[in-house]
């Protein structure tokens, strides 16, 4: 009869990812067949909740048109 050892095995810490919008990439006169940004360098909620905290204090556009920057750090 062969005897199994069971070990539990602690996973491997994983990075603590982070995530910050940064410039605004929504193309005003894509309508036009031109190229318009207008220079909006972060997103910044309008508020706290519900739709102000998805739409852009400086322009006025959904957080989805900022570019998603993820950068990871592992944590000692």
């Amino acid at each position: 009869m062969k005897r199994v050892v069971l070990r539990s095995v602690e996973p491997a810490p994983r990075p603590v990812t982070t995530v910050r919008y940064v410039e605004c990439q929504k193309n005003y006169a894509a309508a036009a067949g031109c190229y318009v940004f207008d220079g909006c360098r972060e997103f910044m909620p309008s508020g706290a909740e519900g739709n102000a905290a998805l739409t852009c204090a400086a322009c006025g556009c959904h957080r989805n048109f900022h570019r998603k920057y993820e950068y990871a750090f592992e944590v000692c």
